[in-house]
């Protein structure tokens, strides 16, 4: 259950948060960064060997982590993860839903069925299936928080990102919705909303130097973000801080749409 002293600001102490996609980029900053700040952490993304080494790293700083493997697409395997979770910690105080795929780049009608039904799987279903059996345990202690990692991409089309973009729209909807139906049993759900990231998952981006130098001039601070950079909104969302914040989501893009908005 969250704690209601407004005094330990960011401080999650005692918590356990489970982090999906954790293995590297965005996931792995957030999982650091919260058993910096006291929590005990569950890592998740579908490569054990990944996680092993994320765990090592965060133990050998003095932070406690438990690294699971579990594909999101899968409902058994989520299941398994958060009853592993709350068999190792007695239960879940934050979800952070970061786990994503984007198999198709290039025009939407363009992409397969097969595409299409993957990457709704595991950006949007795969969400909601951790949400789902995370809310339980979350209501038995009184409460959560759930964080939701989203995309401008769901508030903008992007050249090439198309079924990306439907997602992680979906996503954003997701978590409004949610927001309104878990807050009965103290469960908050809010999503941050990533601009470009310097990751491994963007490098079809970053690694391709016309597409770069195209969003750095649509960019107003005229960089990528590096993953630290969202962590100081995770640690604020999962914290006592923003117990009275539930339902919203938080651009951090560098001024992405804003630029977009002001070419021509």
């Amino acid at each position: 259950m969250e704690s209601s002293t407004s005094g330990a600001s960011h401080d999650l102490s005692g918590q356990v948060a489970l982090v999906t996609g954790a293995s590297r980029g965005i996931g792995r900053a957030i999982a650091e960064a919260y058993a910096d700040a006291g929590a005990r952490v569950v890592l998740s993304s579908r490569t054990q060997s990944d996680l092993d080494a994320v765990a090592a790293d965060i133990e050998a700083d003095g932070g406690t982590a438990l690294p699971v493997a579990a594909h999101t697409g899968d409902t058994q395997a989520v299941q398994a993860l958060v009853d592993r979770a709350t068999e190792a910690y007695g239960g879940i105080d934050v979800l952070v839903n970061n786990a994503a795929t984007n198999p198709h780049f290039g025009p939407t009608l363009s992409a397969e069925e097969s595409q299409w039904t993957k990457t709704f799987d595991v950006n949007v279903i795969g969400y909601w299936r951790l949400i789902r059996a995370c809310a339980p345990v979350m209501q038995k202690q009184g409460g959560g928080a759930v964080i939701n990692v989203a995309s401008v991409a769901g508030e903008q089309p992007l050249p090439g990102m198309g079924v990306y973009c439907v997602t992680k729209a979906g996503v954003l909807m997701l978590t409004k919705v949610l927001a309104a139906e878990l807050s009965e049993i103290d469960v908050r759900v809010n999503a941050i909303v990533p601009g470009f990231v310097k990751t491994s998952f963007s490098k079809t981006i970053w690694a391709n130097e016309s597409l770069h130098e195209a969003v750095l001039a649509q960019t107003p601070l005229h960089r990528m973000a590096e993953p630290e950079e969202l962590t100081g909104l995770a640690l604020y969302l999962a914290s006592a801080d923003a117990r009275f914040v539930t339902g919203s989501s938080f651009r951090i893009d560098g001024g992405l749409l804003v630029g977009s908005g002001m070419a021509g």
